[in-house]
């Protein structure tokens, strides 16, 4: 399997993902629509880097490696490496109490149809510009 194929396949669980976060919003599911956005970032992003020749790492937030290797991304503007950290910096600090809380934090009670709108844009745009970056069109990966 070659970087590039393993890329696609990173996006294309990825892409499955989006239909997922729209029947949790529909169910009022707030705190899962913003955990499975979380793991769909992470998926679409590491597929940027495996794209490029970069291996992700085993961690949650590859921000830092994004903005480290910004040169190997030519199809990004600043802007979008720029959103592209905001989602995926945001999405890591709430994956852990998006899913499983707190003694002080119920995730059903906090999490607000908001904060799951805001994560599922995150993710379609997070998507969309992995998908252009790679050379893939939505629903064809």
């Amino acid at each position: 399997m070659t970087n590039d194929s393993l890329a696609r396949s990173y996006l294309h669980k990825a892409e499955v993902r989006i239909d997922v976060l729209d029947l949790l919003l529909e169910k009022l599911a707030y705190s899962d629509v913003v955990r499975e956005a979380q793991e769909l970032v992470e998926l679409a992003l590491k597929a940027l880097l495996r794209h490029v020749g970069i291996e992700p790492p085993k961690w949650h937030d590859v921000s830092t490696i994004l903005l480290d290797h910004r040169n190997r991304f030519v199809a990004l503007t600043d802007a979008d490496l720029e959103r592209l950290v905001a989602a995926s910096v945001w999405l890591r600090k709430e994956r852990e109490l998006s899913f499983y809380g707190d003694v002080d934090f119920i995730p059903t009670e906090r999490y607000t149809r908001d904060d799951a709108t805001r994560a599922i844009e995150d993710a379609r745009f997070v998507l969309g510009v992995a998908g252009r970056a790679i050379g893939v069109q939505p629903g064809s990966s």
